[in-house]
């Protein structure tokens, strides 16, 4: 063989070798730029929605919030405890109510709630439609949620405040929030 024939089949290898470099270089650089914004990594831009005043609508809140490491829904849950930053807005979760757990599971959240979102809630039809459609509205802007089943303490209630029935999943209403 000459000496053009060995280039050839060496060149070849180097391009292959420069590039097997390049790749790599590109990819601690992707994993870096990620592990740099690892902290807003954790963070969502979230629309919760509360009640008006006069308990007819739900106003739209758009917050930024942080998982902390745990699930987006069980964030999204944890602020929604904490009510409306908007004025004219009220909250719709009764004080005190904690949230036990939320899990997902084929397009459901399962929301377990502390005794407390009953027995604490003020009550009337028009409470409680704020309060169910206020957490079914939140949590299904979410992506892979799209319908909501209530649990009081780990159990399905036939109607957790009076009205609604709380067996089967519940859907979003968009009629609810004001335009």
């Amino acid at each position: 063989m000459n000496q053009l024939g060995i280039r050839t089949r060496v060149w070849p290898g180097k391009v292959a070798g420069v590039l097997a470099v390049v790749l790599m270089i590109m990819g601690l650089c992707l994993t870096g730029c990620d592990k740099a914004s690892d902290s807003q990594a954790g963070t969502e831009t979230v629309t919760f929605y509360f009640a008006d005043k006069d308990a007819m609508y739900l106003v739209p809140e758009t917050r930024t919030v942080d998982k902390k490491g745990g699930t987006l829904e069980a964030a999204v849950m944890e602020e929604l405890l904490k009510g409306p930053q908007k004025e004219g807005s009220v909250p719709t979760i009764p004080e005190g109510t904690r949230v036990l757990s939320v899990t997902v599971e084929n397009g459901v959240a399962y929301v377990d709630f502390s005794k407390e979102f009953q027995t604490k809630h003020p009550g009337g039809s028009a409470g409680e439609i704020m309060t169910i459609y206020s957490v079914v509205n939140t949590l299904t802007g979410l992506p892979g949620v799209e319908k909501v089943q209530f649990l009081l303490e780990g159990d399905k209630q036939e109607s957790i405040l009076g009205h609604m029935d709380t067996t089967v999943p519940i859907e979003p209403d968009s009629k609810l929030v004001e335009k």
